[in-house]
């Protein structure tokens, strides 16, 4: 008698969560600040960067499932063919966009990483309607169109695209189009992935420091502590926005998403000193409407259900 009312219940805990709350915007806020991490890093080769940072996550990763005792869903995620090919293809899409991130990060490219961010929902939507035929309302397709010409007015005026920023956008849109297939939760996906780029991480990282061109070797130990960081600035933020996904209507969720591409064109702008004048400031203002406009199609959405 009591089932068809669980639904609503559930949904109406989500809605008060304060605990998924609380997670899914710690996670923003770190992923949000990351710059000022990574530029404490700037003087280490970009991709020795990131074998590091896969090296560290992995273990982190391990270690998280084996506190839980739930290393076994890594190892059955990875026996099966059909999601350890999943996992190969996201492990690449999320290892292009740790590159792309630090290596923009590294040539003071933060306000076309924050761009990038920015857009990302968006193209999540495009690719939504490419691979599963998602049928868009009218509030969405002008969201989208509204963000494209943003995009375009900022190719027209710079004389090129936004690479850093698409190809950042793409790369993390590709790699949440991957894991949404994937049967795999989010700590022991993570953990899979960074195990099948292990070999290749491991491998760069113990050649160059063989070769003396290894960051820990030639390093400070305050250097090799800030690599080591890496490992849990790497899984935790992911496992934060695991717990909100689950605790917290996702509409939320999408809100809260732009808190991180927000800290991160301020730590560009005030802190970097990266150039944000003229047609920057009118692209992103494009991109920042089209955001409402796609925010506010959520919204009355949420009405309609409730």
């Amino acid at each position: 008698m009591n089932a068809p009312a669980q639904p609503e219940a559930v949904s109406a805990a989500q809605r008060i969560d304060g605990r998924g709350l609380s997670a899914a915007i710690s996670a923003f806020l770190m992923w949000g600040l990351m710059p000022l991490y990574m530029k404490l890093l700037q003087t280490i080769p970009v991709l020795q960067i990131t074998a590091h940072r896969m090296l560290w996550g992995c273990l982190v990763g391990l270690g998280w499932l084996a506190v839980r005792s739930d290393t076994y869903q890594t190892w059955n995620a990875l026996g099966d063919p059909q999601v350890r090919l999943r996992l190969c293809a996201s492990a690449t899409f999320i290892a292009i966009n740790w590159f792309i991130f630090m290596w923009g990060i590294a040539t003071a490219h933060v306000v076309e990483i924050s761009l990038g961010y920015f857009i990302g929902p968006l193209v999540n939507v495009a690719l939504g309607v490419v691979c599963f035929r998602e049928r868009l309302n009218r509030l969405q397709w002008l969201s989208v169109a509204i963000a494209a010409a943003g995009v375009l007015y900022l190719t027209w005026a710079a004389g090129k695209p936004p690479y850093v920023s698409i190809a950042l956008a793409l790369s993390f849109a590709l790699y949440g189009l991957v894991r949404k297939t994937a049967n795999v939760e989010a700590l022991p996906g993570f953990t899979g992935e960074t195990l099948l780029l292990l070999p290749f991480a491991a491998g760069y990282v113990l050649w160059c420091e063989l070769t003396g061109g290894g960051a820990m070797s030639t390093g400070s130990l305050g250097t090799t502590l800030l690599l080591l960081l890496g490992g849990p600035l790497t899984a935790v933020p992911l496992v934060l926005f695991a717990v909100g996904a689950r605790r917290i209507p996702l509409f939320t969720v999408g809100l809260l998403q732009y808190i991180a591409p927000s800290l991160q064109l301020a730590c560009a702008v005030l802190i970097f000193g990266e150039p944000f004048t003229g047609p920057r400031v009118i692209g992103f203002a494009m991109i920042w409407t089209a955001l409402a406009v796609f925010a506010l199609d959520g919204l009355l959405a949420a009405r309609r259900r409730d």
